[in-house]
């Protein structure tokens, strides 16, 4: 059977991902898992039991542990986290074909390096076709079969194009953009700014104090995107807009239920509950590079000394209603 597809990263999102793209085309989906043993149970079970238990994996997805088992793709979703992907694409990049479309689903900023996942993919990958797919998801929706759209960018319309409809089918619509830097900006900043309002809900600050919270931290996503030249209407849309208020209103947000636990007084370590909150790991950078780009971004900022344990919640919140005044549209 030929693989169109093959899916790097075998958590939630991977394996829905690999199942919706198995039910939107006709060919087989390879589900590469780092875990050998796990992905051959995997196999044998016809479930992701670890990560989705009770969803049966689509007939045309396949997982393996085998890296030359991606060798026949022509896309390869890159659903690792954030921090990892320059390891595991290095790891794979001898093992794929030299013009496969590497398709970025890390949402985050490269700690120690301030960079943006494409940089990372083009540094690793040099000449590779790249794209990036974001948007409002939790992965227990996409497995149940309940309507979800996010975007995918690339720099070639055509591209962009055709992976959206390789990738789409009955339980997700892809629509697509030529904006990559902008659905990559939406991903990555809405996981920081998610975390401050989980901790105005945990705080127990009131629904008011979080609609106020919403609508300035997305105009610091807008403020930021703008400077590093993406376009506004893409902020606007799923991969902006979309994404942050799924991630700010939901406990299912891994990000915002950091930010939860920290509004109710656990410190950053506690607050992770050994889960993955990405928007802790690239707070830092986005804040540098708001700074180099010269963009004020208090709430982003606020949430970056709080991860860090320089600052408190009650001064935070105090300090940004300290700000001086000034007009909305500023």
């Amino acid at each position: 059977m030929t693989v169109t597809v093959a899916v790097v990263g075998g958590g939630a999102w991977g394996t829905a991902l690999a199942n919706a793209a198995a039910a939107g085309q006709e060919g087989e989906v390879v589900l590469w898992m780092r875990d050998a043993a796990a992905a051959r149970d995997a196999a044998r079970a016809r479930e992701n039991a670890r990560y989705l238990p009770g969803v049966p994996l689509h007939p045309r997805v396949r997982p393996s542990g085998e890296a030359g088992d991606l060798a026949g793709a022509g896309a390869v979703l890159l659903v690792v986290p954030a921090q990892t992907l320059r390891g595991v694409l290095g790891t794979l990049r001898p093992a794929l074909r030299p013009d496969a479309t590497l398709v970025i689903c890390a949402k985050g900023i490269e700690r120690g390096s301030d960079a943006f996942m494409t940089e990372v993919a083009a540094a690793v990958a040099p000449g590779a076709p790249l794209a990036v797919l974001s948007g409002p998801s939790f992965a227990a929706d996409v497995a149940r079969g309940l309507p979800t759209a996010v975007t995918l960018a690339a720099a070639e319309p055509a591209r962009a194009a055709a992976l959206a409809g390789i990738l789409s089918g009955p339980a997700l619509r892809v629509y697509h953009s030529g904006d990559l830097r902008g659905v990559e900006i939406g991903g990555a900043a809405k996981n920081v700014l998610a975390i401050a309002c989980g901790a105005v809900v945990g705080r127990g600050l009131g629904e008011s104090a979080r609609a106020a919270l919403v609508a300035r931290s997305f105009a610091e996503l807008m403020r930021f995107a703008r400077a590093c030249g993406a376009r506004s209407e893409t902020l606007m849309g799923l991969s902006g807009l979309g994404d942050l208020v799924l991630s700010a209103s939901s406990a299912q947000s891994r990000n915002f239920a950091f930010g939860e636990r920290l509004g109710r007084g656990a410190d950053p370590g506690e607050a992770a509950g050994g889960k993955l909150a990405e928007g802790a790991l690239t707070a830092a950078g986005l804040v540098a590079l708001a700074r180099r780009h010269g963009v004020e971004m208090p709430v982003a900022e606020a949430v970056a000394a709080l991860v860090a344990g320089t600052l408190r919640l009650d001064d935070a919140i105090a300090a940004l209603m300290r700000r001086p005044l000034r007009g909305e549209d500023e």
